[in-house]
């Protein structure tokens, strides 16, 4: 398989014809059955074969990434490893088959009020689906990142969009994958009208989106308004809030601001979940603090002219509003494509008064938020918008209560605890996602094993003879997966 070929537009990015992307959703409907019916053993071997085939090709993809996004060598390595990690792992979850959600109720002719058929339900693969990349992770969330590794695992065939930021980089990475996959399992397209007509194509069952919020409800909206609807599943915009109780600031303030600065900056604060708001007690005395940290982190290359313009835009905006204090607001650099680190601040009453300070501003700026009493932030914290994190920088056990308060008032996805948003493990309890707008889909994660559930459906067979289930549903259980049997919650079979 080859990804369909494409043409430079006039800024060099190769743009894929309406009609090629048509051929693409064609093609991965074409590859969808024969997907879905391989065994669990021959999926996980199709993952683990492209987390050799990113192994093998490391260094020269860590090469051209550097070149198209400017991230660093080190902080690409590490991608990749992360990248194959997530592969390995929907491997071992392919074949664990607990995925299947296998349930068995047994006809029962005494069951109350009435006879009771003999009923199995398991996840079934939905079919084609389209994934768009992102642009400030070009492994993780790109051609073989997370979204596309959880659908290969659910048996669905995918077709990428990539992203105008490393065009090349996703064409060598769907060459690799061309070499490991069968034909139609996954191709790369490119160019944003063409992103749009897969969410329209009828071959393609549901999309996985990454990118800005703007962009994300518009595809949104789109998938809604086809004839017939499909699943999409994006990933927004997060502020990412930090609140640090007066006990932590009195205890150890001058620790979290050095850490939080450095989990603004990290990546140049082009991460989903860079820490937007820093809610600190009034009086706490980490000015100086706070300005000699941003200071000290340098200016540097965003990940393309699109972040940069948005960057100032929004940095510019938020700056020269009267319920705003800039504590660093660095000149930016001539460089287009560099945004200089900033930090803001105002108080929980303007935000409750101002809610159009309640903006994400991609890139290495945040904006520091005071609050005099408890009620002053709890009234504030009611007023954010969902997302995917939220973090409390407290001590126990003088602020027990105030946690418990925190806790429930806070609407995102992952809840931390003296600890930094940035970074996210890959794990069967992650939980990346949270309330709109940080997500289309509260209920589902992007990141762990968990994933995988987007990209299925559940059918229930009623008094279907047992040589014409699916294997996973049948009492042999050829495949040796866990089924849960007379409704007992406990599995049976399996490993």
């Amino acid at each position: 398989m080859s990804s369909p070929t494409s043409i430079p537009s006039q800024d060099g990015t190769p743009v894929t014809t309406w009609t090629t992307a048509a051929r693409a959703a064609a093609s991965a409907r074409t590859a969808a059955p024969a997907l879905a019916a391989l065994s669990l053993p021959e999926r996980a071997s199709l993952l683990r074969g492209l987390s050799h085939a990113l192994g093998e090709n490391a260094a020269h993809l860590a090469d051209v990434a550097v070149d198209e996004t400017r991230l660093g060598v080190e902080r690409l390595q590490g991608e990749i490893r992360r990248t194959q990690v997530q592969l390995e792992m929907f491997a071992d979850v392919v074949e664990a088959g607990a995925f299947l959600d296998a349930v068995i109720d047994p006809a029962d002719p005494a069951a109350q009020p009435a006879p009771r058929p003999d009923i199995r339900r398991m996840l079934v693969p939905l079919g084609p689906v389209a994934v768009f990349s992102a642009s400030n992770f070009p492994f993780a969330f790109s051609v073989l990142g997370g979204d596309t590794a959880s659908a290969l695992a659910a048996g669905c065939p995918v077709v990428v969009k990539a992203h105008e930021g490393h065009p090349r980089l996703s064409d060598l990475t769907g060459e690799l994958a061309a070499d490991v996959l069968p034909p139609g399992a996954l191709t790369v397209v490119h160019g944003r009208e063409e992103g749009r007509s897969l969410v329209t194509d009828p071959a393609v069952r549901a999309v996985g989106f990454t990118g800005s919020t703007s962009g994300g409800r518009a595809l949104f909206d789109l998938a809604n308004s086809r004839p017939d609807p499909i699943p999409f599943y994006g990933e927004l915009g997060s502020l990412n809030p930090v609140v640090v109780t007066p006990a932590a600031c009195a205890a150890r303030g001058a620790d979290i601001v050095r850490e939080y600065i450095a989990s603004v900056t990290l990546s140049q604060g082009q991460m989903c979940t860079k820490p937007g708001l820093l809610f600190l007690p009034a009086g706490h005395g980490l000015e100086d603090d706070l300005r000699r940290g941003i200071a000290a982190a340098r200016p540097a290359s965003l990940l393309g002219p699109w972040i940069s313009t948005a960057y100032r835009a929004t940095l510019d905006d938020l700056a020269a509003h009267p319920a705003v204090r800039p504590l660093h607001l660095a000149e930016q650099p001539d460089d287009p494509r560099a945004g200089a680190p900033a930090l803001l601040t105002t108080t929980a009453e303007d935000v409750r008064a101002c809610p159009e300070l309640l903006r994400e501003c991609f890139g290495p700026a945040s904006l520091v938020i005071t609050y005099t009493t408890p009620q002053d932030l709890m009234e504030t914290l009611r007023t954010l918008p969902g997302g995917l994190t939220a973090t409390i920088q407290g001590q126990e056990p003088q602020d027990e209560d105030l946690v418990h308060r925190l806790t429930a008032a806070l609407q995102a996805g992952r809840l931390i605890w003296n600890g930094w948003p940035t970074g996210v493990a890959v794990t069967a309890a992650m939980h990346h996602g949270g309330p709109w707008p940080a997500t289309t889909s509260p209920l589902h994660t992007s990141v762990g094993s968990r994933a995988v559930a987007r990209w299925m459906r559940p059918v229930a067979y009623q008094n279907v003879p047992e040589k014409l289930l699916p294997p996973p549903l049948r009492r042999a259980n050829p495949w040796n997966v866990p089924q849960e049997v007379d409704g007992s919650g406990q599995p049976g079979g399996g490993r």
